[in-house]
C-alpha cells in the first residue's frame, strides 16, 4: 500500500512512551474505507473499529490523532503519537526507520482507474499520492509520475485531464467506479507491499508486542476477518 521515502534517518529516537500513559494512535483520516472523518467530525472506518478493539484487548487506553500522510512517519518518530494505523504497507524501506506489528490485512492489490479504456499505462501520465508504494512503482515503471498530497487530488487530476490514470489501492478506488462519474478500472491489478501493519517506534518493543498479541487474538477467533469483510478493505486471512 503506502511507501514513505524518508531523507532524515536522524529523526529517530528520543520519543519513548510509558505504558501507563494514554496511547495515541495516528491516522490519516482521508482514505476510506480504511480511515476517514465522518459527518460528526470523528475518525471512522475499518481502522478506527480495529484500533479500538486492539486497544481493548491489549488493556490500553487509546486516543486518536489525525495527521497528514506525508509527515505521518516523521511525526511518529518525533513523538506526536505512539502508533500509526493508517493503511500502511509493511516495506523494507520503512522498516529501516520504524518497526511494524504483525500485519492486520493481507496485501491489498493496487489498481489503475481512468476516464476510459485504452490509456497508455506504460508510457502515459499516471497520478499517485505522494509517498505511497504506488508512487514508487510508477517512478520505476517508465511512465510519467505526477504526485498529489491527497488521494482525492489524484482522482481530480484524471477528471480534469492532468493525468491519464491513477494507481492506488483497489479498495479505495472501488466506490469511485460506482458513483456514476465515469471513472473505470483499466489494465491489470498490481500486487504491491507485504500486508498492512501498525507502525511503532523502534524503541517501543513492549507496545509492539501488546498489539501483536491483540492482532493475533483477532486472527485466531475470526473477528479480524469479519471486520475485513465488513469494510471490504482486502482479502481475508
Amino acid at each position: 500500500m503506502k511507501k514513505l521515502i524518508l531523507t532524515t534517518a536522524a529523526l529517530a529516537l528520543s520519543a519513548g512512551m510509558t505504558m501507563a500513559d494514554t496511547i495515541r494512535l495516528g491516522t490519516e483520516g482521508a482514505y476510506a474505507p480504511w480511515n476517514f472523518v465522518n459527518d460528526a467530525g470523528e475518525i471512522d472506518g475499518f481502522e478506527r473499529e480495529l484500533g479500538d478493539e486492539l486497544c481493548k484487548r491489549a488493556n490500553l487506553e487509546c486516543e486518536w490523532v489525525k495527521n497528514d500522510w506525508d509527515s505521518i512517519i516523521p511525526n511518529l518518530v518525533s513523538g506526536n503519537y505512539d502508533a500509526i494505523i493508517a493503511g500502511m504497507s509493511i516495506t523494507d524501506e520503512r522498516d529501516e526507520v520504524i518497526d511494524f506489528t504483525h500485519n492486520y490485512t493481507p496485501p491489498d492489490p493496487s489498481a489503475y482507474v481512468a476516464m476510459s479504456d485504452g490509456v497508455d499505462l506504460a508510457g502515459g501520465v499516471i497520478a499517485a499520492q505522494t509517498g505511497t508504494i504506488q508512487a514508487g512503482y510508477i517512478a520505476d515503471s517508465g511512465a510519467t509520475l505526477v504526485e498529489f498530497a491527497s488521494p482525492e487530488e489524484t482522482l481530480a487530476a484524471v477528471r480534469n485531464g492532468e493525468a491519464d490514470a491513477v494507481l492506488a489501492d483497489k479498495s479505495f478506488l472501488v466506490p469511485f467506479t460506482e458513483d456514476g462519474s465515469g471513472i473505470v478500472f483499466v489494465g491489470d491489478e498490481v500486487p504491491l507491499g507485504g500486508g498492512v501493519g501498525m507502525g511503532i517506534r523502534e524503541s517501543d518493543g513492549e507496545l509492539k508486542e501488546k498489539f501483536n498479541a491483540a492482532i493475533q487474538s483477532m486472527k485466531d477467533d475470526g473477528s479480524l476477518n469479519e471486520l475485513i469483510t465488513k469494510w471490504e478493505v482486502s482479502s481475508t486471512f
